[in-house]
């Protein structure tokens, strides 16, 4: 049954259990760890905790110093922190020597709502992305932040993993494994192939299901793994369907859809809609009003799907 539920509680449940399971696993945090969960960590393992306060770019600088006497460093903030004011210290402290940093950030997205635009990260994906070494996740729901962040504990390097502030529904299976870089077919189609990362995924869903009563058979993927892409995924949908559409809650530069799109300028020449923040920063309002104004809904995805089946050339 699907339920409502935060991706960062169960990113602090997966720490708590870390804690317990893995003696190497060191978590930090900047003043924030009520919001971002690490408190669960904190209060398992708290010698292995460290509050930097508000210093997040020192947190990086301690993080890539415990990884590199051989620790498995958890970082966390809210996402327009870790991508934006640490950018240098993860650029030159992590990505370049490879060290095994976990950057985990909640708040992303524009559903962080009332907090405004100072807090809605909507370019850390292409932030991240940018980065050499750099791994970027973003989990579809609850289940699957928990399932990611078990994986990434496991993974050597560095990682950036970002998640949503509110609670949405869950559409994957509690207690599925994880894969880094490979994508998830939700939903089999033929007419068009809805590609989506965090929330999004849910919404391409519900866009498949008014798709469905209009007679377009719509293709759901669920791409967690922004960077490395799981472009044979990508490819072989894009060749089936003959069309695509992206649906992000950040920008569509450099995002998703920009990753989808060199995807496919490099294999197959297919229409590509994409659906997120259209080069502009956010405001303050309610999660669900600010999802419709800057067109991020179900039925948001389902116009770009027709858009895009329209523009496929008839045989």
């Amino acid at each position: 049954m699907t339920k409502n539920l935060a991706q960062r509680n169960y990113y602090g449940k997966a720490l708590a259990e870390l804690a317990a399971r893995r003696d190497d696993i060191v978590v930090l945090d900047a003043d924030l760890a009520g919001s971002t969960k690490t408190s669960d960590f904190r209060k398992a393992a708290p010698e292995r905790f460290v509050e930097v306060g508000i210093a997040e770019q020192n947190m990086i600088g301690i993080a890539a110093g415990l990884a590199a006497s051989g620790k498995t460093a958890f970082a966390s903030t809210f996402g327009v922190f870790a991508s934006g004011r640490c950018w240098e210290q993860i650029r030159l402290a992590v990505a370049y020597p490879r060290l095994n940093v976990k950057i985990v950030a909640t708040h992303c997205g524009i559903s962080v709502g009332e907090d405004g635009a100072s807090h809605q990260a909507l370019e850390d994906m292409a932030i991240m992305r940018a980065l050499p070494n750099m791994t970027v996740i973003s989990p579809a729901d609850a289940y699957e932040a928990y399932a990611a962040t078990m994986a990434i504990a496991d993974y050597k390097g560095p990682v950036y993993m970002r998640m949503g502030r509110a609670e949405f529904p869950t559409i994957t299976e509690e207690g599925a494994a994880f894969e880094i870089g490979r994508a998830k077919v939700m939903r089999e189609g033929s007419d068009v192939t809805l590609i989506g990362c965090g929330q999004m995924v849910s919404f391409c869903l519900d866009a498949a299901d008014i798709l469905a009563g209009e007679g377009i058979s719509a293709e759901v993927i669920n791409m967690a793994t922004i960077k490395p892409l799981d472009a044979d995924a990508v490819i072989a949908s894009a060749k089936k369907t003959g069309c695509c559409v992206t649906a992000e809650e950040h920008s569509i530069i450099g995002g998703l859809g920009s990753a989808v799109a060199e995807c496919l300028c490099s294999s197959v020449c297919v229409p590509l809609e994409m659906v997120g923040t259209k080069d502009t920063f956010g405001e303050s309002g309610s999660p669900a009003d600010l999802l419709a104004k800057y067109g991020l809904t179900a039925s948001d995805i389902a116009a770009a799907a027709r858009k895009s089946v329209s523009r496929k050339v008839k045989a």
